[in-house]
Order: C-alpha cells, then sequence, then structure tokens
C-alpha cells in the first residue's frame, strides 16, 4: 500500500497512525534479532577452527562452553546444578573387521555393502544367505530363516520394523535392499567412507548380536545370481524360488567413553514460572572426513543454534528491563543429534525441569537456506513448520496468529502429512518431545544440495530470511509465554510411533 496516500487519508478523518511507542513492546526486542548478529556468531561456531564440531569431540567441547559463556554473558540462570551443561554419557563404538563372504564373492565395507546393525564376534561365522523378499507372514512361513542370513527387500518402507520382525523370527542377520539403483547405494556408501574410522556415537548398551548389511539393488541380485526384476518379482510371492547361498561374515567390536554435554540456559518466568517453553537446536555435526575435509555444518545445525542465542538474548534484554514472562523458558542446544537424536533423547529420560509442566517445545534445525521447492519461486519468505497441530490444535492457530500479525511468512505444512516419505517429523529433536505428548512446533527450511557436504558453509545462509523465520518464533514464544491458557494437549493424530 501507498504510504503516502495512507498518511493523506488518515490525517483527513483526523485518525492518528500507530507509533513506535504505541508498538506492543514485543516488536522492540523482536527488532534485536538481527541478520549481523546471527551472521557473526555462525561464522564463529561454523569455521573451519571448530572442525564440523563432531559429538564429542575437542571442538564440540569448545563450542559447547562458547555457548554456555554467552548463556551467562546475558544474564540465563544455569539450571543444572549451577551449570550450563547437562553431562549426556555416551560412548564411541569403532568397528575394526567387518567381513562378508557370499558363495565366492568377497564384499568391501563401504564398498559392496555397508553395515548398519551391531556385534561382535571372536571368530567367522558361517551360514546360509536365504532370500525371504518381502517382510510378511506368507513369506516368512516358506523361507526357513532360522540361524540364516536373510535378504530381504525393503525398498521404500519403514525398514527398522521389518528387520526387527525377521531378527525375532531367528534370522542371525540381515541383508537389505532399502533403495533402488547403485547410484543411490554409492551416495550412502560414499558418505559412510568419507567417516571411516570414526567409532559410531550413542548410548553404553550391551552388544547385540544383529549383523546387517545394507547393499544395493544390483548387489543383492548378483549375490543371488538373479537379475534384479527377476529378483523383485519373487520378493512378492514366490522367494523360495531362489536359492540360498553361502555365507560367511565376522565383526570385530570396540567401545570406549566419550564426554559431551547439552548446554542450555534457563529464564525464570513470573506467576507461571512452573510451567516451561523449551526453544531447542542441536550445536553437534558430523566433524572431519578421513580425508581431512571439514563438515562445517552451517545451515545443520549451526543456523537453528544460533537463532536460539538469539531468541534468548532477546528474552534476556527485556528480562532486564523488567519485562520477564509468565512463563519459565529453556532455551537448550543438544548433543548427539546427528548420532540418532540422543542428546534430546538423555534430556527427556533425564530432564532438569518435569517434563508435565513443560509446555511446549520449539525446535529449530536447519533455519538458513532455500530449498529444492523454493529456489525458483518469487517469493522465497518461507519456512516449514512440522507437527504443530499433531498434539495440540492450539499451537498450529496461535503460531499463524503471530505470522500474520508480525511476520508474513509462507508457513508450509507439507510435511506433516502421514504418508510423507521422508519421516521429518521423526529426525530431529523435537521428536523426543512429542513422544511425551509435550505440543511441538518443529522449524525448518527443508534440503538442498549442501546437506550434510562439506559444502554446507556460511557464505550459502540466507541472513535476513533466517532473521526474519527466528523473529517469528520469538514472537509465537513470547505469546505462549504470557498467555492465560497453554495450548491444549488434545491432537488426535499423536504420529509419536516411530
Amino acid at each position: 500500500m501507498n504510504k503516502s496516500l495512507l498518511l493523506t487519508g488518515a490525517m483527513a478523518f483526523g485518525l492518528a497512525l500507530p507509533s513506535l511507542a504505541q508498538q506492543p513492546v514485543q516488536v522492540k526486542y523482536a527488532n534485536t534479532i538481527t541478520a549481523e548478529d546471527l551472521k557473526e556468531r555462525l561464522t564463529y561456531l561454523a569455521s573451519d577452527e571448530m572442525k564440523g564440531r563432531d559429538t564429542g569431540s575437542e571442538e564440540q567441547k569448545v563450542a559447547a562452553k562458547y555457548l554456555a559463556d554467552f548463556y551467562k554473558k546475558i544474564g540465563l540462570t544455569a539450571p543444572v546444578d549451577g551449570s550450563y551443561l547437562q553431562p549426556v554419557d555416551l560412548v564411541s563404538a569403532s568397528f575394526g573387521e567387518i567381513s562378508l563372504k557370499v558363495g565366492n564373492n568377497k564384499l568391501v565395507n563401504n564398498t559392496d555393502f555397508v553395515f548398519t546393525g551391531d556385534g561382535n564376534m571372536k571368530k567367522a561365522a558361517k551360514t546360509e544367505l536365504v532370500f525371504l523378499g518381502l517382510v510378511t507372514d506368507e513369506n516368512l512361513a516358506k523361507v526357513d530363516v532360522k540361524d540364516k542370513l536373510v535378504g530381504i527387500w525393503a525398498v521404500g518402507v519403514r525398514s527398522n520394523d521389518l528387520v526387527m520382525k525377521v531378527m525375532e523370527a531367528g534370522a542371525a542377520g540381515i541383508v537389505i535392499v532399502s533403495m533402488e539403483g547403485q547410484a543411490n547405494f554409492d551416495r550412502i556408501a560414499g558418505r559412510y567412507q568419507s567417516l571411516a574410522g570414526k567409532g559410531r556415537v550413542g548410548f553404553d548398551k550391551p552388544v547385540e548380536q544383529r549383523p546387517i548389511f545394507m547393499v544395493s539393488s544390483d548387489k543383492m541380485a548378483e549375490l543371488f545370481n538373479t537379475p534384479v526384476e527377476e529378483l523383485k518379482e519373487a520378493a512378492k510371492t514366490n522367494p523360495q524360488s531362489i536359492k540360498a547361498q553361502k555365507a560367511t561374515y565376522q565383526i570385530e567390536k570396540k567401545v570406549e567413553p566419550i564426554e559431551s554435554s547439552n548446554v542450555m540456559g534457563y529464564l525464570e518466568g513470573t506467576d507461571k514460572k512452573d510451567e516451561l517453553i523449551v526453544i531447542s537446536s542441536h550445536y553437534d555435526h558430523v566433524g572431519v572426513s578421513s580425508t581431512g575435509e571439514i563438515f562445517n555444518g552451517a545451515d545443520d545445525d549451526g543456523s537453528g543454534t544460533v537463532s536460539v542465542t538469539e531468541i534468548a538474548e532477546a528474552f534476556a534484554m527485556a528480562a532486564k528491563d523488567g519485562i520477564k514472562p509468565r512463563r519459565s523458558i529453556l532455551f537448550i542446544n543438544v548433543t548427539g543429534e546427528e548420532k540418532g537424536l540422543l542428546g534430546s533423547e538423555f534430556y527427556s529420560e533425564n530432564p532438569i525441569f518435569p517434563l508435565d509442566k513443560t509446555v511446549v517445545n520449539f525446535n529449530i534445525d536447519m533455519v538458513g537456506r532455500i530449498d529444492y521447492e523454493y529456489e525458483k519461486e518469487k517469493n522465497q519468505d518461507f519456512v516449514y513448520v512440522i507437527g504443530s497441530e499433531m498434539l495440540s490444535t492450539d499451537l498450529k492457530k496461535i503460531l499463524e496468529y503471530n505470522n500474520i500479525t508480525y511476520s508474513n511468512l509462507i508457513l508450509d505444512y507439507r510435511y506433516d502429512a502421514p504418508d510423507d516419505p521422508n519421516r521429518f517429523y521423526y529426525r530431529s529433536d523435537h521428536y523426543n518431545f512429542a513422544k511425551h505428548n509435550i505440543p511441538v512446533a518443529f522449524f525448518f527450511n527443508g534440503v538442498h544440495d549442501d546437506y550434510h557436504q562439506v559444502t554446507d558453509t556460511v557464505d550459502k545462509i540466507e541472513f535476513p530470511l533466517m532473521e526474519k523465520r527466528s523473529r517469528l518464533i520469538f514472537y509465537t514464544v513470547w505469546d505462549i509465554a504470557n498467555r492465560e491458557n497453554k495450548p491444549r494437549v488434545d491432537g488426535t493424530n499423536t504420529r509419536t510411533d516411530r
């Protein structure tokens, strides 16, 4: 709208235009969230000096101290018995010799197959590789899987459930095709190869003798001496027609403890201080490749982490001015997201504040870029919002109200679809709050060519857009922190089944 016409019309009718002093007070503090500040902090966290902030690395510890010092500087409370760090007990499991031989075909790790399971064996096991194909009760009745390696076809479905079903039927291990085409498999194998020699980070658990070898569809066909299309057809109802092959395999494993921490700053509320809002990101990434290339992780999730710090600073400034939120707010940067949502899982199992008093979790993971879907759009002021009405019909309405009032972003909900093949709802840290029936909203910019690549660097970040996204989250948190009633937990589609 033409500003001069608006001014003339207002004067003619004796109407006063809103002044800055008449704007809602939160606008003043939202305006402290700036592209310049975001860029300054991200330039440090995603620098080569930080070497990709791999979980448990010395550089991740430096990043943790940087974040803790920041929360202390802006006046937030250290909520973990006087510390800003919540130690997370993790281990690194490294696999030495992983061998797989089928017939006369000796397969090469991270080239012919990718090992995704668990196990530790003093000597090689000899068995048969049998073909099951699709994991159905009918096929399991036709194929004897007990103590065998079992070839399964799991393209386009949830393979974890299928693996468990086959293992519970007595299988010794799995050889799985989860995607079609050699090129797709080679990309996965290439990533595993680039990280070769680095241990798998996780919680300390007893070893499970559950070897799982992922192969391409072409390689599976080669192992069974059967063309791909014929193998796919047999996978449906006639798996017993595929001849079993002799197989030998061995896995060697070593486990070592590693130190890592969640980082958090706390702002206590006023009359509703027992109720808590959690704003989260993960500050780890995947470190350095076996050839020395740095995965800077600027978007994933340096962008979310510095967004959390900017939102925290805006609330801290308001608090110093005597404007504290009614509800308390926990700002948390979690560890181990890249290794399986470990830090947020640890917090949800060892909460600093009661989960039944946690009102909502806003999770910020990758908010600095423009994805494939919007790269050619004229209006690129968008953000994907995931899960905002899964558990609370109020939460999405509150978010949309604040967007219309202050931000005017495109809120894209396409990944809320129950049949979304990407399953983003399960793939970031909000999930560990949602599974405890805490309403969540996950803010995300979608996938781009630099996702999990060494090219995810600061120079690619869209800082003005990142500023808009961060301000929207700030406005929505401010609203929920100060309104009389918290969002109701009344959603009918919890989708907390992984």
